[in-house]
């Protein structure tokens, strides 16, 4: 599929350990550094991009397994939190950026994201944070059942894997105010074209911490501690409030951790914010950049 009408950004690749990491890098001026989470891919940005990249360096980059990035085999590649947040660190040290950052973070962009500013908290200087977690699972939120079965069953494995289930029902159930059209459902879909293309899809299923034995709960309670560094840091949050991940309990956690934060509920949005109420959540983002020049 061409999107090039859709997302007409130049592709740049960087060689991280023999897998080409692909990202964008449009407009020049202060940092913006937009993080994506599953199962999208930079493509969820294109429009922030258009608009920021006439004020601001947009920098957005697909994890491996995703988007236009490389998709290797496990033996190739460790599909851990801890790698993808080494990742974007190559990346941002790659382009020497390494101060005034805004942090943009989604879904699983929020862990990977906030696990790079907790390394490095003097980077950030402005947070906008849309639909995503940098902690563990709320006391108060049962962990949804889908989830649950594409993280710990075969039958899992095949509708992932098999059957594209992952990222094809995202595309529908992530926007609540008017359906995608086909044309951006296929974008989104796009990347994840076949069964070995779809194993990060899978794999961040998997690595979301649950109990105190998973291999991430331990960095994620890390990056949680660090998010009293950046109570400081100017922060908007816009938030779907009909995401069936990603809901008010995750968005009570954050106004507790970031009390300063300026909070933008959207009662009819869902997980994909950006689709469902992309030119108010742009211009929230814009008026929040200028007013914390």
């Amino acid at each position: 599929m061409n999107f090039d009408s859709l997302f007409p950004f130049r592709r740049n690749f960087l060689k991280l350990n023999g897998q080409q990491y692909h990202y964008l890098n449009e407009g020049k001026g202060e940092p913006v550094v937009m993080v994506h989470g599953n199962p999208s891919w930079s493509f969820y940005y294109r429009n922030l991009v258009t608009e920021l990249s006439h004020q601001y360096q947009c920098i957005v980059p697909d994890h491996i397994g995703c988007g236009l990035s490389d998709k290797p085999s496990d033996k190739d590649y460790d599909y851990t939190l801890n790698q993808r947040i080494n990742d974007l660190e190559s990346l941002l040290d790659h382009l020497d950026i390494k101060q005034n950052i805004t942090l943009v973070v989604h879904d699983w962009g929020g862990m990977i994201g906030m696990g790079y500013a907790a390394r490095y908290p003097e980077r950030i200087k402005r947070l906008v944070v849309l639909n995503t977690a940098a902690f563990n699972l709320p006391n108060t939120k049962k962990f949804p059942v889908p989830l649950w079965i594409c993280r710990n069953t075969y039958l899992g494995t095949a509708l992932v894997r098999g059957l594209n289930a992952f990222s094809s029902i995202a595309s529908y159930v992530g926007v609540k105010r008017k359906p995608m059209s086909k044309t951006i459902r296929e974008a989104y879909v796009a990347p994840f074209n076949s069964w070995k293309n779809r194993i990060s899809t899978l794999r961040f299923v998997q690595d979301i911490p649950l109990v105190k034995t998973d291999r991430n709960y331990k960095l994620v309670e890390s990056i949680d501690h660090s998010l009293q560094q950046f109570q400081k840091v100017p922060t908007v949050i816009c938030w779907g409030l009909q995401d069936f991940v990603f809901d008010k309990h995750f968005l009570e956690i954050w106004k507790q951790k970031m009390p300063h934060a300026d909070v933008h509920e959207f009662a009819d949005c869902g997980h994909y914010i950006l689709e469902d109420a992309s030119n108010e959540v742009i211009n929230i983002v814009q008026k929040f950049m200028a007013t914390n020049p």
